[in-house]
C-alpha cells in the first residue's frame, strides 16, 4: 500500500494564534531558555500550528 505524505500544515486544535503563543512562551519559560530535541521538536509544531492559526494579511490589489 501506498501511502502520501501532505505537504500542507493543519493546526492540531481549533486553537487561537494567541493560544498557541502562550504555550510556546510556556515552553521556552520552562526550558530556561535552553530547548532539549524533544522540546526543539514541540517548539517546531507549536510555531507551524500558530501560523495556520494567525490571521493573514490583507492583499492591496
Amino acid at each position: 500500500m501506498l501511502h502520501t505524505m501532505s505537504t500542507s500544515v493543519e493546526p492540531a486544535s481549533d486553537r487561537s494564534a494567541d493560544e498557541v503563543n502562550e504555550e510556546i512562551r510556556a515552553l521556552w519559560h520552562r526550558s530556561g531558555g535552553t530547548l532539549s530535541v524533544e522540546q526543539r521538536e514541540e517548539y517546531q509544531r507549536l510555531v507551524l500550528e500558530w501560523a495556520a492559526a494567525a490571521p493573514q494579511p490583507a492583499h492591496a490589489a
